[in-house]
């Protein structure tokens, strides 16, 4: 392999980072809600930030593929905007230096491109990589915001729910990089946003929102978040107003309430019963599993389909 070095440039007068947080979620994988991109976004504008390296966009982005927009004005060229990647240098409000690996996922050398920022990961001896992304999935929009968690570190947000299965899936570069650490003993943690699937093709603040909130959550990092708030609340009225005007997705969004309200309440009961008995309550895993139960449950219902 290639000089993984060989990939990105350095800024001069790095801190010290020991111990940092990683947060990475580069575009181009599944971003539900462009949720991701608003999160990033957001901090990287709301706080105090500054690149420290960058990596050759030329070496690893198809253009082709995805080809980079470039500026017409009448008669002439005006503006090309350049894909980068870079790795980001933010404080949080307490001053609190962490880095975010920022810009398009690359299309080609993954191998190369994750041994790069794993050289940097443990030259600046950075702590914990947290991967944020989000997925569209069946769950309604008037209802509190889910995740999925992932990684060697899912204990950092209890009561999220982890997925139990083994399945091949669509690999990312947020995915190799993730494994690659957990292979060399770092701590690695990701959180999967879940987007309503009719919203998925819009920007949808509230999951950007919650996102910021569970990375503070979860790192201990003091992460603002009220302007993503303030516009998740505008975005609510918007959605609402669209869903009433529409029959059919009004009749979406009841279903998916009243799953989430039955299984909300199933859980409620099984709690109460268990204190009662002085039983412990449930983890998280096994709420999921209950979930999928209580979901496969009503398809046979509604099929016909004899249990069985």
């Amino acid at each position: 392999m290639l000089d993984p070095g060989e990939l990105y440039e350095l800024e001069p007068d790095v801190p010290e980072l020991d111990g940092a947080v990683l947060v990475h979620g580069l575009s181009g994988f599944v971003d539900a809600g462009s949720s991701t991109r608003l999160a990033i976004e957001h901090l990287r504008t709301t706080l105090d930030s500054r690149v420290i390296a960058r990596f050759d966009a030329d070496q690893l982005i198809d253009y082709r593929s995805r080809r980079p927009r470039i500026a017409f004005d009448q008669d002439h060229y005006t503006g090309y905007q350049q894909p980068v990647i870079e790795v980001v240098l933010v404080r949080d409000q307490d001053g609190t230096p962490f880095l975010i690996l920022d810009g398009r996922e690359p299309d080609v050398q993954w191998d190369r491109f994750v041994s790069g920022v794993t050289e940097l990961f443990e030259a600046w001896n950075v702590g914990l990589a947290v991967e944020l992304h989000a997925i569209p999935m069946a769950v309604p929009h008037t209802r509190p915001v889910a995740f999925t968690t992932h990684g060697n570190r899912t204990d950092l947000i209890a009561g999220e729910r982890s997925w139990k299965h083994s399945v091949l899936i669509p690999a990312s570069v947020g995915s190799l990089l993730e494994l690659r650490l957990t292979e060399r003993g770092h701590d690695t943690f990701g959180l999967a946003v879940h987007v309503p699937y009719y919203l998925a093709e819009s920007e949808y603040a509230t999951a950007a929102a919650a996102m910021v909130d569970s990375l503070a959550k979860a790192t201990g990092l003091a992460l603002p978040s009220s302007d993503l708030h303030e516009a998740a609340e505008q975005a609510r009225v918007q959605i609402d107003e669209q869903t009433s005007s529409s029959t059919e997705v009004a009749q979406v969004v009841t279903q998916l309430e009243q799953q989430y309200d039955a299984y909300t309440a199933e859980e409620s009961n099984r709690a109460d019963l268990l204190q009662a008995a002085g039983g412990e309550l449930p983890t998280g895993d096994e709420l999921a599993e209950s979930f999928e139960r209580f979901l496969a449950e009503h398809e046979r219902k509604d099929t016909g389909d004899n249990p069985d």
